[in-house]
């Protein structure tokens, strides 16, 4: 067992939220009970997420979606008002990390999603060095944008959208998890083959074809399912707490 305060400090001091300038608040985003004895770890402060973690009897949430974000009316109503209340009325705290969860090198979206899919690289291009370059862990090349995203589409359990050289082999990648469409450029300027993200917009489609460096989009969702439970699993260990992940499915 444990107190939300130490459960903050110890967040805090593995993702050191004050380095960046994110879309919204991280760390303690609503306060529950001052004890702290089950973590549940999730993608995105969903009701049905939150519902899972009243059903588990968590004492507080981790993810990397909160409720809260620049550019919001600040009305408590609808979706916000039946989430707010669910987590109020149970007395459970919600942690969010954003950019701080997708940065960290070992237990990151970006670190995470690299392991599940058997690459290896850092972080070094784009806003905070946040997309990570690399390669197969195994030393290996794809022989071409086909046999790379057969792997993508295997290891993610989902089908994903690939524009760009249908033929070369590829051998350096980049990636940032979410909606990274914007550092396909830097990816491209850094000599990536290929860049790997949750997402794709209407001009990335041209750069891929004009710049000859393949783009694959495998889903917001899908790219974001580690970080979390790793952070969380970390901490959890470290303060002697329960901890579980639920993922509640999201085709986006």
């Amino acid at each position: 067992m444990t107190d939300r305060s130490t459960l903050l400090a110890a967040f805090d001091d593995l993702l050191q939220p004050a380095r960046f300038k994110d879309y919204g608040p991280n760390g303690l985003q609503v306060e529950g009970r001052a004890e702290v004895r089950k973590i549940v770890s999730g993608v995105t402060a969903s009701l049905a997420l939150i519902e899972a973690a009243v059903a588990a009897q968590a004492d507080a949430i981790l993810v990397h979606h909160g409720l809260f974000w620049r550019g919001q009316s600040g009305c408590v109503t609808g979706w916000m008002k039946q989430r707010l209340a669910l987590l109020l009325r149970h007395d459970i705290n919600l942690y969010a990390y954003h950019l701080p969860l997708d940065a960290h090198p070992t237990l990151g979206n970006n670190a995470q999603l690299g392991q599940h899919l058997g690459l290896i690289g850092a972080a070094c291009f784009g806003d905070n060095a946040l997309g990570f370059m690399g390669q197969r862990a195994d030393g290996g090349q794809f022989d071409n944008l086909a046999a790379l995203a057969a792997h993508l589409e295997f290891k993610l359990n989902r089908p994903v959208t690939q524009v760009g050289p249908a033929q070369a082999a590829i051998k350096k990648i980049a990636w940032c998890t979410g909606g990274a469409q914007g550092y396909f450029e830097a990816a491209i300027a850094a000599g990536a083959d290929v860049f790997i993200t949750g997402e794709i917009s209407e001009p990335q489609a041209h750069y891929a074809r004009e710049c000859g460096v393949a783009f694959i989009a495998c889903g917001h969702h899908a790219s974001e399912r580690y970080g979390a439970p790793a952070v969380a699993g970390h901490v959890a260990a470290q303060l002697g707490l329960e901890h579980i992940f639920i993922d509640i499915d999201n085709p986006a």
